[in-house]
């Protein structure tokens, strides 16, 4: 087959699937696995070249609504009747539903159904390791500084927390994302900052900018020295590869309960 896929979250189910080397282009954005950085690309994710994904006569692609605006190049490809699948997740669970739904259309069920039950290993190990937890960390999860979004009850982050042992302290919110302010993030009084700028790589975000923000010296997160850089790739997309954010966090918050972070992928063991 010829594969394109228009979302890193996409990318990276393929890979899980074993079909990298029947991807033909992909977004700008995809950098993982290292076996598509030799691949076509076809613009950022919320601005793609149709165009150029017609050119590669792909015999499917797929496309996301996982960002705000996406849905625009789902109505270009249906516009242009360019074979697709779009996925849509937002929980731990719909995730693992994506996964055995792209495995099926593309003829790789086995794959998917392996991958599927070692993912739900994992979450069953971090969810009957968090269970005794006593003192839950509370987390402040920030997508983006200004204007403050960040994720509210129904996201994949909330669940990520609980099952690190922590609280995300805007899982009060009835939304997969929320936009707020710094006065009401103060409020809240997180144990931690957890930084996940969308987009922004590790080495480019500055925590001394949080630092500096009016009053926020008397919260606890600042006063602890509490705020995480944590890798946008391993929480802000919707693909398995969460669990490798799951098993670091899990590490930094309660290193006496969960098992030590090492580098690599359990699920491609």
């Amino acid at each position: 087959m010829r594969i394109i896929s228009i979302c890193p979250s996409n990318t990276e189910i393929l890979a899980y699937l074993g079909l990298t080397s029947q991807v033909v282009g992909v977004d700008d954005f995809s950098d993982w696995p290292n076996g598509i950085n030799h691949l076509p690309r076809l613009g950022p994710d919320l601005n793609i070249n149709m165009d150029k994904v017609e050119q590669l006569k792909p015999d499917i692609v797929l496309a996301s609504l996982s960002v705000p605006g996406m849905e625009k190049m789902v109505e270009e490809l249906e516009k242009r009747k360019i074979p697709h699948i779009t996925l849509n997740p937002n929980s731990l669970e719909e995730i693992g539903n994506s996964l055995l739904l792209v495995g099926k259309h593309l003829g790789v069920e086995d794959q998917a159904k392996h991958v599927f039950q070692k993912y739900n290993r994992i979450l069953e190990t971090y969810r009957k390791l968090s269970h005794d937890i006593a003192q839950k960390r509370k987390l402040y999860w920030e997508w983006w500084p200004k204007p403050v979004f960040t994720p509210g009850k129904h996201n994949w982050l909330t669940e990520i927390s609980e099952l690190a042992g922590g609280i995300n302290v805007f899982s009060t919110e009835n939304v997969a994302s929320f936009s707020t302010s710094w006065e009401d993030v103060k409020s809240r009084d997180p144990d931690y900052i957890c930084m996940v700028w969308v987009g922004v790589q590790t080495e480019k975000m500055n925590p001394s900018l949080i630092r500096k923000r009016p009053g926020w010296h008397e919260m606890r997160a600042i006063k602890g020295d509490k705020i995480i850089i944590l890798d946008e790739d391993l929480y802000c997309r919707p693909s398995p590869r969460l669990m490798v954010g799951l098993q670091k966090l899990a590490a930094i918050l309660h290193p006496e309960k969960f098992p030590p972070y090492e580098l690599g992928d359990s699920l491609l063991d």
